[in-house]
């Protein structure tokens, strides 16, 4: 990975020192942070509105984030979203609400939602829109 695949390098990394059960939202074709994620040995899957993309070795499901499956979700320790579209963020806090899981997200550039979340810098600078609030998930 070189160039600009630092930045999946380090959200990467961050996520798998800390989660165990994780889904990427909104994946596309980029799953560099998602194969970091799962060779640590973590439970991951992603998602997008598009079908997998070819020779995909990572669970890939099919979901919108605006209608999102539900089911899918529930367990999860994090959702994340690496350059989302802005108008996605709402959508994804809603969900990581819905489940009861924490939310982080890479924005392009000076992009963010609301107040911003919490910023993490992890080599990148992450937003954490969320905290799951079950007692038994002290990650921080």
């Amino acid at each position: 990975m070189s160039g600009h695949k630092h930045i999946e390098r380090h959200i990467g990394r961050f996520i798998a020192s800390r989660y165990g059960n994780v889904a990427e939202i909104g994946a596309g074709r980029n799953l560099d942070a998602a194969r970091i994620i799962r060779d640590t040995g973590a439970r991951i899957f992603c998602t997008d509105i598009r079908p997998a993309p070819e020779a995909c070795d990572i669970r890939y499901v099919k979901d919108d984030i605006f209608a999102p499956d539900i089911s899918l979700y529930e367990g999860l320790d994090l959702i994340y979203s690496i350059r989302p579209a802005e108008e996605m963020t709402g959508a994804l806090i809603s969900l990581a609400r819905a489940v009861d899981c924490d939310l982080l997200v890479y924005h392009l550039g000076f992009e963010g939602y609301g107040d911003g979340g919490e910023i993490i810098d992890c080599g990148v600078v992450l937003h954490y829109y969320y905290r799951g609030q079950k007692p038994s998930k002290s990650v921080f």
